[in-house]
């Protein structure tokens, strides 16, 4: 299965980070979990209306999905004064903690976008980086090699199958019409 071409909306995804960094408090978002929000944030976007939240390519790392691009728009952000970032001790390694410089204003994510941003922040500033890791990888990650891009389709795979009564029935009778009025 060939991958869908996706637009990668650069300022979009600098948005995205602005509006995690305004809403979470610089102790609860490091690098890891900012790359979990996004990944999941993309995806289950991609999932709701076929296409990500951004677009920026995810790679499948050790640790899981990473953002292609974060670094460089994260370096972007600090150029242009609206991000502060610093290395603090944490648990005996370094931990980046993300700090706005100037208030948030939304101007490419829709209200529902930044509501999703939020609510992904909410469920991934409750694990450790650890838990996040394990958890993102899934079957998703899973789809790609090492260092390759995990392709949006696979977002596919995020989504629990579940076989039900309903689900039985219209399958043996779908079966029937087209075997015929052969009973099984």
């Amino acid at each position: 299965m060939s991958a869908i071409p996706v637009q990668f909306d650069r300022e979009k995804f600098k948005e995205a980070i602005l509006l995690l960094a305004s809403y979470c408090p610089p102790e609860e978002l490091g690098n890891v979990k900012l790359h979990k929000i996004l990944y999941f944030a993309d995806m289950m976007t991609f999932l709701d209306e076929g296409r990500p939240l951004t677009g920026v390519d995810y790679l499948k790392q050790k640790f899981g999905p990473t953002a292609r691009h974060l670094t460089s728009a994260v370096e972007e952000l600090v150029r242009e004064g609206r991000l502060a970032v610093r290395e603090a001790e944490y648990h005996g390694f370094y931990k980046k903690d993300y700090a706005p410089t100037t208030p948030f204003v939304a101007k490419r994510l829709a209200e529902r976008e930044q509501q999703l941003l939020q609510e992904v922040a909410d469920f991934v500033r409750g694990k450790t980086a650890k838990q996040i890791s394990e958890i993102s990888h899934n079957a998703a990650w899973e789809a790609a090699e090492l260092g390759e891009v995990i392709p949006y389709f696979t977002a596919l795979q995020l989504v629990p199958v579940e076989v039900t009564d309903t689900d039985r029935a219209w399958a043996l009778e779908a079966a029937r019409a087209h075997a015929g009025t052969r009973p099984f």
